[in-house]
């Protein structure tokens, strides 16, 4: 990690920004993407006890991509009348995908969804990436493919390249560096995962 360029960055943000994201303008800019109404939705709705009815979790997870600012208008559309039509093991699987990167074997979780969803040319990374950081937003990080390339050709990271295709290594690399990065900055600039990435994506050029 080049240290340096990170510092950088921190730099001209608080020049532009002194109260971190706390500012009034940042401040703006979580409130147009309802974080916490999205946060709330997904405790309350994909709870371990919750995926007892696989239909259920398959509709509100349709509900969730909708509802989320995160991912584009064009995936929400296709994502939301091509779920219409999930034959039932394939919601079975989904749901079960779904449980599994949340409480449990989450490589295998990732790759449950990725086998759902690519048949229907849906496997595409905020989808299966977003509720992952609402859930856990100290944690998981959302994989945007633009962000994703700008951060590791700034930050010149050979160790790992990003790919068009969702794979749980790429994943699993990625939120490593993202975290390792947060970890260094100062820490009112350690809120989250997601405002962590706007952040590096404010302040890139």
């Amino acid at each position: 990690m080049n240290r340096d360029k990170l510092k950088a960055l921190e730099s001209a943000f608080m020049l532009d920004y002194p109260l971190g994201f706390e500012s009034e303008e940042i401040q703006m800019i979580s409130k147009k993407h309802k974080v916490e109404k999205m946060r709330a939705y997904v405790l309350d709705n994909f709870s371990e006890d919750d995926f007892e009815d696989e239909r259920l979790v398959s509709e509100r997870f349709t509900k969730l991509i909708s509802m989320s600012s995160l991912v584009s208008v064009f995936e929400k559309a296709r994502y939301r009348d091509v779920s219409k039509n999930f034959e039932p093991d394939e919601t079975q699987q989904l749901s079960r995908g779904i449980q599994e990167f949340l409480y449990g074997n989450q490589a295998l979780g990732f790759d449950l969804m990725v086998s759902v969803l690519e048949r229907h040319k849906l496997a595409k990374w905020p989808i299966l990436t977003v509720l992952g950081v609402y859930m856990y937003p100290d944690v998981e990080v959302l994989v945007k493919p633009t962000t994703a390339k700008s951060v590791l050709n700034y930050f010149e990271v050979s160790d790992f390249k990003y790919v068009s295709k969702p794979s749980y290594f790429f994943y699993k690399c990625f939120r490593e560096f993202i975290n390792e990065l947060k970890s260094e900055v100062n820490k009112s600039l350690q809120v989250d995962n997601a405002a962590f990435c706007g952040f590096l994506m404010m302040t890139i050029q």
